[in-house]
């Protein structure tokens, strides 16, 4: 067929039906109806464009309406105020050094930027910044479209100028706001600078991750040498392309350590990625060629970095970062006041609070302050000096991972060796002057290279029994719950209190108990038992919110408050050494707390005073209560768990007042003390808590007498006072008896158990002792009963000294286990005290059961027999014959279950005695000697007695006397007081 007829034959039909008048009327009809569609569509999307974008503009107008027009010269100042950083000084105005030391920075102009600079920023963070006019509304459209959607990878849509104001201007807030105000503030900025201007003052802020000395760098000079050992002016290709990768993420590209170490090759790959990423789009934008590419992209890098270097000595370290932090708070506050908010707002709202920390940081940082210090150059300096050389702090030990409870390994990177990761015992002391509260010195660690916290001022930890007089007995003697000489029983305690899981029962540190003693004792020998007895006397008053935090606690939990175990310093956040430190320098300020300080001032660079500082006082303690205090804790020192300290202190003439602390399984241990003058504390322990080596309270005294004698050798008109702590009026020395803290009775004097203390005269007690008295006694099962009227006299101890059950009664003592608790450890006449039993006389209203099981052993030439199974038996009886069926007379008496007879023969028999004096029937007779040969009757005798219970001088003899050593009141007191010497020989 020929395909050219074809296809004409085809295209002729084809014409022949478009030209049909149906076809024509249809697809006009269809045609009409689409377009009318499409047109519809088309104005409802213009309606709505405009629609949105008007609601768009309203809500960006609502956004940026607070937002000041700012003018050029404004604008300028923000935007070039790099290099204006601020200036510290030590006390006295003795220079310190630069604020901005952890971020080293060095301006440089543009025209002394190598070109590969520019263009390789320009490449990677904004590739239009020559053409657009601050902003990118592509880029931004982009960044609400992925913020709306919430996508995973997201673009961001800022340009060098958002960048410039976001950095220079606002903060880093993520909020609708800040970016509508920086939209705004880049539209403007760029009508005010070309760009040239806004690209030199970029290149100059942003940050570029660290140098070869582990320094933070920031400008592109600094990373230019910091990183390459070259000026901006000089930076090759591959140099200015992996520079400019590194502000997006400058510590994850950066190439070195912190300690200035150049990162292995893991660590290296993700800053040489990112930098042939720039090559990349420094490539597509026709900024280099194809060959400058290719021979970048191939170069290694690596070989160009620079050495690592030590780290210049950087003498304050520790000081320089805690003055930053404080000044920051300051301008913070007065930054958030001067907008109208206050410390509460900025408190309670953490993304205000950040805003304001944020702008401070840059205030000062670009304000060129001077901030003045309370720092005393010469005691910090030598404070530093001695927490270095110091070569007894315990040994280091093995990081735990807290999850796994396993030691912490890490590879060795000079060696590829698997290490146990160890860590050092660290330290953290701090001085403050009573009267003004500022902080003279500080030690933040031992060194700031191994651990950058400073343990002074922001390391938390339980306070152990350092907190006993803040919490416990001040707030106890300011309610007149105890004074000095007030007796507490040391013994086994149980408590239970509202909401918690199971009983506490506190331990002493020794393991033991010590009875009777004094709160004064119980303060300098740190016995935990007595501490938490006092406390729960008022833990329902909330000492905790009416001292601790008039005191600067300010870490303190809704449990701490109703917390027994923070009588002991259990506390659920710990405190820093600071804040404990400032507590007890209240003691030495008479009871008034002042709040430490350590910046004194700031001013302007042309002395216009920005902030200064105003101590405020709060009263905490009555002179009267807080003199008590000074005095019990001078013990410490003196006869106490801090002897060491003045063992090791050169002026013994200060008058030094404190309190030694050790957290729970001796995790943390602390000395604070006070003189009339100043308060320094000292903490020592491992940064992830373990135990400490044994000696580790020692060990720290030792360290706390160092730092006394430093300060005191370079300012010993602070150190060293002359005066003592100023006894107020309202302070009374009283004697008291030491069985129960009351004024002694004549029977305490008589006994010598009274000693002498001093008591706020509001509560001196009144009524005088009545925890001893004499009276006659009895022993049922080796406890002390009052004698009655028919009590059998050879069984009663006459005028023997002992507690008074009421006594007992009253203060509980009734309830313990063994009542030879409440005996201190020491000798002497505390053995002689006898413990009558509280509890009514066991009296059955009969006679008692008969002995069993009664012999004789030859060996010991005595009687035995088993106890009487009756409960209200007070001793035996023996009777003789003078053979087996001869007539029985009283041959002697005893409280125990034997007794020895003469080496002749005779015959005995056994009584029980009760309480009321009713005899139980006799034992068996016991034979003692050969009977079996007649012997002719014994004239002499006599019939047996009616009465068992009557003894005359006849029937009286060496052993049955009524001076008997079994009557002897020396056996009953040994019953008493646990001698069960049963051989004891009649």
């Amino acid at each position: 067929m020929d395909y050219k007829k074809w296809m004409k034959k085809m295209l002729s039909s084809s014409r022949a039906f478009f030209d049909r008048g149906s076809f024509k009327k249809g697809f006009r009809m269809s045609y009409d109806v689409i377009w009318n569609i499409i047109l519809f569509f088309i104005i409802i999307g213009v309606i709505g464009l405009f629609f949105g974008a008007g609601i768009g503009f309203g809500y960006f107008a609502s956004l940026v309406k607070d937002e000041e027009v700012r003018p050029r010269a404004s604008m300028e100042k923000d935007i070039y105020n790099y290099e204006e950083t601020s200036q510290l000084y030590f006390a006295n105005n003795v220079y310190l050094g630069e604020i901005n030391s952890d971020l080293y920075r060095e301006a440089v102009p543009l025209d002394k930027v190598s070109p590969y600079v520019k263009d390789a920023i320009i490449a990677t963070e904004d590739e239009y910044f020559k053409t657009h006019n601050g902003v990118v509304p592509k880029a931004i459209l982009r960044a609400i479209i992925q913020e709306a959607t919430n996508a995973s990878v997201k673009t961001g849509g800022s340009t060098l100028t958002q960048q410039l104001i976001k950095n220079q201007i606002l903060t880093n807030e993520v909020s609708f706001e800040r970016k509508a105000k920086e939209i705004l503030l880049a539209l403007r900025l760029e009508r005010f600078f070309n760009k040239d201007e806004i690209l030199e003052a970029y290149l100059n802020i942003v940050p570029f991750g660290r140098n070869a000395e582990g320094r933070n760098i920031a400008g592109i000079q600094t990373a230019a040498q910091g990183i390459f050992g070259v000026d901006a002016a000089n930076l090759t290709l591959p140099q200015a392309a992996f520079i400019a990768g590194l502000p997006q993420s400058p510590s994850y590209y950066t190439p070195f350590t912190n300690r200035g170490q150049k990162k292995d090759a893991d660590g290296l790959a993700p800053g040489l990625n990112r930098m042939k990423s720039v090559l990349g789009r420094m490539l597509e934008n026709g900024s280099i060629s194809k060959e400058e590419y290719d021979e970048a992209i191939t170069y290694n890098i690596v070989n160009d970095l620079t050495e690592p270097k030590p780290s210049p000595l950087e003498q304050y370290p520790f000081l320089t970062n805690e003055v930053k932090k404080r000044a920051t708070d300051i301008l913070a506050d007065i930054l958030a006041k001067e907008d109208g908010y206050t410390e509460e707002d900025l408190k309670n709202n953490e993304v205000l609070q950040e805003e304001y920390d944020i702008l401070a940081s840059r205030n000062l940082t670009q304000s060129g302050y001077k901030i003045h210090t309370t720092i005393d150059k010469d005691i910090y300096e030598k404070f530093q000096e001695i927490a270095k050389t110091y070569d007894n702090y315990g040994r280091e030990k093995p990081v735990i991972d807290q999850t796994t409870g396993e030691k912490v390994v890490i590879e060795n990177p000079e060696t590829g060796k698997k290490e146990i990761v160890m860590e050092p015992v660290q330290v953290g002391s701090i001085l403050i002057e009573n009267s003004t509260g500022k902080i003279i010195s500080f030690v933040g660690g031992r060194d700031f290279k191994t651990e950058e916290l400073n343990h002074a001022t922001s390391a938390k930890r339980p306070n152990g029994s350092t907190m006993k007089p803040l919490l416990v007995y001040s707030p106890a003697m300011e309610a007149g719950v105890v004074q000095p000489g007030s007796i507490i029983a040391d013994t086994d305690t149980e408590f239970q209190y509202p909401g918690m899981p199971k009983p506490w029962n506190p331990k002493n540190y020794t393991g033991r108990n010590y009875g009777l003693v004094s709160v004064r004792e119980a303060l300098y020998k740190s016995h935990n038992v007595p501490a938490a007895k006092t406390y729960m006397q008022i833990i329902n008053d909330d000492p905790a919110t009416n001292y601790l935090e008039k005191m600067g606690f300010t870490s303190l939990t809704s449990g701490d408050h109703s917390n027994p175990a923070m009588a002991l310093g259990g506390l659920t956040n710990g405190v820093t050494v600071e804040e404990n430190t400032n507590a007890y320098a209240t003691f030495g300020n008479g009871g008034k707390f002042i709040d430490a300080y350590m910046i004194d001032k700031i001013e302007t660079d042309d002395g216009e005073i920005v902030y200064q500082h105003k101590s405020e006082t709060e009263d905490v303690f009555s002179p009267q209560t807080n003199y008590l205090m000074i005095d019990m804790m001078r013990d410490v020192l003196t006869r106490g768990t801090a002897t060491v300290a003045r063992a090791n202190l050169e002026n013994l003439s200060i008058d030094w007042a404190g309190k030694t602390g050790t957290s729970n399984d001796w995790h943390d241990t602390w000395f604070v003390a006070t003189n009339p003058n100043v308060t320094l504390g000292s903490w020592m322990g491992y940064d992830t808590p373990k135990v400490l080596d044994s000696g580790y309270s020692s060990r720290n005294v030792v360290f706390w007498s160092m730092l006394v004698n430093a300060a005191t050798t370079i300012r010993p008109e602070l150190m060293a006072p002359e005066e003592k702590f100023e006894r107020p009026g309202g302070i009374v020395s009283r004697s008291y008896c030491i069985t129960s803290g009351m004024p002694p009775s004549d029977l305490c004097n008589e006994l010598g158990l009274v000693k002498t203390d001093l008591f706020n005269v509001k509560f001196v007690p009144k009524e005088k002792d009545d925890s001893l008295i004499k009276g006659r006694y009895v022993m049922i099962d080796n406890k002390a009963y009052i004698a009655g009227p028919n009590t059998p006299e050879e069984f009663i101890k006459e005028d023997g000294i002992a507690f008074n059950p009421e006594w007992l009664k009253r203060n509980g003592y009734d309830k313990l286990d063994d009542l030879k608790d409440l005996i201190p450890s020491s000798e002497g006449v505390w053995q002689d005290i006898k413990f009558p039993s509280t509890d009514e006389v066991p009296d059955d209203k009969k006679a008692p059961d008969v002995p069993s099981k009664v012999s004789f052993q030859e060996e010991d030439q005595a009687i035995t027999w088993n106890k009487a199974t009756s409960k209200d038996v007070v001793g035996y009886r023996i009777y003789q014959a003078t053979r087996p069926d001869g007539a029985y007379v009283i041959k002697g008496s005893t409280t125990k279950l034997t007794y020895v007879v003469p080496d002749e023969k005779a015959a005995y028999r056994i009584k029980a005695v009760d309480y009321a004096g009713n005899e139980s029937d006799a034992t068996k007779t016991v034979v003692v000697g050969d009977f079996s040969k007649s012997e002719e009757q014994d004239q002499s005798d006599k019939p047996e007695p009616n009465s068992g219970n009557e003894k005359t001088n006849d029937q009286a003899n060496e052993n049955g006397s009524s001076e008997d050593s079994e009557n002897d009141p020396s056996d009953i007191l040994d019953d008493i007081i646990g001698n069960d010497d049963n051989s004891r020989q009649n």
